[in-house]
């Protein structure tokens, strides 16, 4: 049996948790802060846990973290 790749886009992006659930950063966190309520730009600065119908498809994605 193969290796099985991991896909480096990935990994560069997600993580996984001792538990094996894949954690992901927010988007819309980077430009235009300025028209953003702090409210909302401090809950984009915390990392989150990945949708459960997603859980499987990035766990293919980084086998190996």
């Amino acid at each position: 049996m193969p290796k099985i790749k991991t896909h480096r886009g990935a990994a560069k992006r997600l993580h996984k948790t001792g538990t094996g659930l894949v954690t992901r950063k927010h988007a819309y966190h980077r430009h235009k802060a300025l028209c953003k309520s702090p409210k909302q730009k401090r809950q984009l600065r915390f990392s989150t846990v990945v949708d459960k119908t997603d859980q499987r498809t990035m766990s293919r994605l980084i086998p190996y973290l």
